[in-house]
């Protein structure tokens, strides 16, 4: 397969957990600038899926391969696919005590991108990220997502996302928990990094946040394997249909 100019590609990946295999064959492609969304019930194998391309060593690879750039990132550690540009939101992002953001950030910052910063020189670059995303300056004096809403730490995310600039972007239900007026920030967040050389993979079980933050295209997961591709009217569609009713268009459509 001819993968220039493509950011990632996944082909055929089949993934179990535990013996039990989970993901049956995933095809997907996600080129730089471009905004993808990955809908499916609970138990698809969505979050089996975010975990896999980052390396979680529960999740044994059964076949296929993940290629970012033409390299098949399975053969890499999971800080080699982050220095190679490659990020995941987590769902649920861990707290730790006694660890300021603005310390956590900067290790990340040189653990990524193998330089570090002068102190100075990185305190202007992570308060021109927090202006970016109109985030009040004395939350990187905080202990990394102690005492944080679902909101708070979707944004320290995000915040991470714009300070490492990654090429791929992969968000694991950053919807997940968050009120409407959260999930319009986190949105906000999101939308101001969309650019030519991000492409993103939105994994979500809802179409919510698919009203703020616009896909071009829209992915179904169910059983393991995507059944359908479109544009950003198959998340309507999905809304209207619900998942079982999109089952029962791709059964019909099969034979079955």
């Amino acid at each position: 397969m001819n993968v220039n100019g493509d950011t990632f590609v996944i082909e055929d990946l089949a993934v179990e957990v535990e013996g039990k295999e989970i993901l049956k064959g995933v095809n997907l492609r996600v080129r730089k600038g471009e905004v993808h969304a990955l809908m499916g019930p609970n138990g698809s194998g969505k979050s089996t899926l975010a975990h896999t391309l980052m390396g979680h060593p529960r999740y044994r690879v059964v076949r296929g391969r993940v290629l970012f750039c033409g390299e098949n990132t399975l053969e890499l550690t999971p800080d080699e696919r982050a220095r190679r540009g490659i990020f995941l939101a987590f769902q649920y992002p861990m707290e730790i005590p006694g660890v300021k953001v603005r310390h956590f950030l900067r290790l990340a910052y040189k653990a990524v991108k193998e330089k570090e910063l002068p102190v100075t020189q990185f305190r202007k670059l992570l308060q021109e990220k927090m202006d970016l995303l109109e985030m009040d300056r004395s939350f990187a004096e905080r202990y990394l997502n102690e005492g944080f809403s679902g909101g708070e730490k979707k944004r320290n995310e995000i915040l991470q996302m714009a300070l490492l600039e990654p090429e791929l972007a992969i968000l694991d239900e950053t919807d997940s928990g968050l009120d409407i007026d959260a999930l319009r920030i986190v949105s906000g967040g999101i939308n101001k990094l969309i650019g030519p050389n991000l492409g993103i993979l939105i994994i979500t079980h809802y179409q919510r946040i698919l009203n703020y933050v616009t896909p071009q295209f829209v992915h179904v997961l169910m059983d393991g394997r995507v059944v359908r591709s479109g544009g950003k009217e198959l998340a309507q569609e999905l809304e209207a249909k619900g998942y079982e009713g999109i089952r029962h268009d791709v059964l019909a459509a099969e034979g079955g």
